[in-house]
């Protein structure tokens, strides 16, 4: 059965529809190509293949001598070195089955080789070395076989995965010096509110500081996006209006925290309309967070009205913006994460995101520690926690060991 759509009166939408929604109207922006020094964290728009064979040639992968298994297997304990095979020299060629070359780590193995035999299997001597009574030389042992990890032209990375220490590596590998990854979204980050004041500031006894736009500024930057432009506006529906629109002609996501419920100085709906952005969905089965906007601008920018209260700002922004950046950037959707309760929770009848702590103090590897804030306002109870539980609806409760999907903030 189809989803309704978002206008649809007779409920809010659930968690998972709100991100299909959100997600079927990203638009992945242009690929872009950077140095390999600046593509950490970047999602990677083109398959790498391989250079070549990997590894490339028959490698050496323990310092000791290469001989001839055939040899020893024939009862030839005793070899005189002829040579020393480095990593990087051109392969040396064995000269008779009673010479061992010394080999060492990631070098090639010499020709007429096909085993190694490590230091500690033998003995030095002055016309040679012997091997010890438990020496094994089999062939191909402590050698990796050119073509073991992948032939030339194969894959060693697809599009659409986010570019960390081990990825880079491979792509250098592949002889890559640039990359094709996707461009970096244009955030403008706005809240609004007359009660909210800078930090630094003076602060008077009824106005409150100005948590949530830094919170999510920090989120951001965690996320490796860096074109941030961050702004505060007045609870004045014009003067709201005027401040969008110029980020709206300038930015691919307009990320707002507050004003987006039903009260009379909630402007946010009403100017993003008045701007041509079309509202898709307005609220959300779920706590903290219900009263989450979002919309499309006229040039398909993504647009979220965040709640303003700082635990819903936080947990809106890591379960709905986070997976739109990712989508923009060029990245394939994943299934998130699971965890198993440490202990019981008292039953919920909506979708619940509940602040864990993973696997540390009394719980165990792989499990969740709930750290319940008192209310959507106690962003307190964030600080230490790993993320949240997705709870569904459960009136029942929830019993120590139950799975839910966890998100990482």
């Amino acid at each position: 059965m189809p989803s309704p759509p978002a206008t649809d009166p007779a409920r809010a939408l659930l968690p998972g529809e709100a991100e299909d929604r959100i997600l079927q109207r990203v638009l992945p922006l242009a690929a872009e190509s950077c140095t390999l020094r600046h593509c950490v964290g970047r999602i990677l728009r083109q398959p790498v293949r391989a250079e070549r064979d990997n590894p490339p040639f028959d490698r050496v992968c323990m310092d000791g001598i290469a001989v001839d298994s055939r040899a020893v297997a024939q009862g030839l304990r005793h070899f005189r070195i002829q040579a020393t095979q480095a990593a990087g020299a051109r392969p040396l060629v064995l000269a008779d089955a009673g010479a061992a070359i010394e080999v060492m780590t990631g070098a090639v193995l010499p020709v007429g080789t096909d085993c190694v035999v490590p230091l500690e299997d033998y003995d030095n001597r002055d016309d040679g070395v012997g091997l010890t009574a438990n020496a094994i030389a089999d062939p191909w042992r402590n050698v990796q076989r050119r073509g073991a990890d992948g032939l030339s032209g194969g894959p060693m990375l697809e599009a659409g995965i986010r570019l960390g220490a081990a990825e880079i590596a491979v792509a250098a590998s592949a002889g890559l010096a640039d990359l094709q990854v996707g461009r970096l979204p244009r955030v403008a980050v706005i809240s609004n509110g007359d009660e909210l004041v800078e930090p630094g500031r003076p602060l008077a006894d009824y106005q409150i500081r100005r948590s949530n736009a830094p919170g999510i500024v920090a989120a951001l930057l965690s996320q490796g996006i860096q074109c941030i432009d961050d702004d505060h506006l007045r609870d004045d529906g014009q003067a709201l209006r005027e401040g969008v629109a110029r980020y709206l002609d300038s930015h691919d996501v307009l990320i707002l925290s507050g004003g987006v419920s039903k009260g009379k100085f909630d402007f946010v709906p009403r100017s993003l309309q008045s701007l041509g952005v079309t509202e898709v969905f307005h609220h959300v089965e779920q706590r903290p967070g219900r009263p989450l906007w979002f919309g499309v601008g006229p040039r398909r920018q993504l647009v979220f009205g965040l709640p303003g209260n700082p635990v819903a700002t936080l947990v809106c922004f890591t379960r709905y913006v986070v997976p739109a950046l990712r989508a923009a950037s060029g990245a394939r959707r994943v299934a998130p994460e699971r965890l198993a309760l440490a202990g019981p929770l008292r039953g919920r009848s909506i979708t619940y995101f509940m602040p864990v702590v993973c696997g540390r103090g009394t719980a165990t590897p792989g499990s969740a520690s709930a750290r319940a804030p008192s209310g959507s306002g106690d962003f307190l109870a964030l600080a230490g926690t790993d993320g949240f539980v997705e709870l569904p609806p459960r009136p029942e409760g929830y019993p120590a060991g139950f799975v839910a999907d966890f998100h990482r903030w």
